[in-house]
């Protein structure tokens, strides 16, 4: 069955709750989590999915998404494994996330 591409949705639980086509971009959040920096910039052209990655930091990380590991069952970060043969990660839902979005 072909999925549909979801033009305009940049809500990350929307995205897979709906089913429409989604490129897994979770390996970020395992990237960003390892860098350990202070700060993050992220820059890039219109209409190229920071907004959606945001979205998709947020349902990781905040308390309001705790034990929704629904939203990231099959992707990449959900299925990484350390050495030790344990998941190194899941939602954490453990910190306060502040996402705003600013549009003209």
């Amino acid at each position: 069955m072909a999925r549909r591409i979801g033009i305009g949705n940049q809500d990350f639980e929307t995205v897979r709750k709906s089913g429409c086509f989604y490129i897994d971009k979770t390996g970020f959040i395992r990237d960003w989590w390892e860098s350990r920096d202070s700060v993050t910039l992220i820059t890039r052209p219109r209409r190229f999915g920071k907004t959606l990655n945001m979205s998709m930091l947020e349902k990781f990380f905040s308390v309001k998404y705790a034990g929704r590991g629904d939203l990231f069952e099959g992707l990449s970060v959900w299925e990484e494994k350390s050495s030790s043969g344990e998941y190194r990660y899941r939602c954490r839902g453990d910190g306060r996330c502040c996402f705003s979005v600013l549009q003209t």
